[in-house]
């Protein structure tokens, strides 16, 4: 996690730069690690997909530190600052998909199909910019193997290899290592508005991998709605719009 003001601002110019989307400073998902249920657990590692489908990706985020730190301002974001063009100020958000509840510093789409232009073209914006994360997991799983079947280890060890794990594809990213680890063409690439998909893509999808658990979230506060609407005028005035957004809301 960035720790000062200036790696956030230079976070949310990369968003800005590269998927349009002004005062984002990350992607959040969650995914669900398929295990071999422990033995004498008995229900509690049970249902259709294999796996403990009791706590939903909002509900893990929401009890997260992640989640407590957004919430009591002790990550040394930015201060809000207006959209380009716009003067309202709205805070530095993440962008999240229908799992996650909708805060002041967390984005979701409009739910339900059938909405207005206008809420298609945010929906389609926001979506576009999520492919970040997306790009992340699907990565992660096809270079790490072993999130592609089910683990046979106690979830104590499982814990703590899914940890490795992730501080591995963090480092690899960040070295002289990336070209090797994630090369040109492994992340999809997008040129007004026409995606190239990444080589992750081309995997045959196995009978588990990590998956998402997402039961819709509610309460939203009248604050973080004004906060999406304002995205949402922003994504269609001529500060905002990018030419091809049009061609994906139909």
């Amino acid at each position: 996690v960035p720790s000062s003001e200036d790696c956030w601002k230079k976070k949310s110019e990369d968003f800005k730069n590269k998927w349009n989307f002004p005062n984002a400073i990350g992607a959040l998902d969650g995914k669900h690690v398929v295990i071999k249920a422990p033995q004498h657990s008995g229900s509690l590692y049970y249902n259709y997909k294999g796996c403990n489908g009791r706590i939903s990706d909002g509900g893990v985020f929401a009890n997260c530190s992640l989640s407590n730190a957004l919430s009591n301002g002790s990550l040394n974001i930015p201060p809000p600052m207006p959209l380009p063009g716009r003067a309202k100020y709205v805070p530095y958000v993440i962008i999240a998909d229908d799992a996650f509840p909708l805060k002041p510093y967390l984005m979701k789409p409009f739910p339900f199909r059938n909405q207005p232009g206008p809420n298609r073209v945010y929906n389609y914006r926001l979506s576009r910019a999520r492919r970040v994360v997306e790009n992340a997991f699907g990565l992660l799983a096809n270079r790490f193997r072993i999130l592609r079947k089910p683990i046979e280890l106690c979830p104590e060890k499982v814990i703590k290899l899914v940890t490795a794990i992730c501080v591995l594809h963090n480092f690899l990213l960040e070295r002289s290592s990336r070209h090797v680890y994630a090369p040109q063409g492994s992340f999809d690439e997008e040129i007004d508005g026409v995606v190239t998909p990444g080589s992750w893509r081309q995997d045959p999808p196995p009978d588990n991998i990590l998956f998402s658990n997402r039961p819709l979230a509610s309460n939203m506060s009248n604050e973080s709605k004004e906060i999406r609407e304002e995205y949402k005028e922003y994504f269609v005035s001529p500060e905002g719009e990018v030419s091809w957004q049009y061609r994906y809301i139909s």
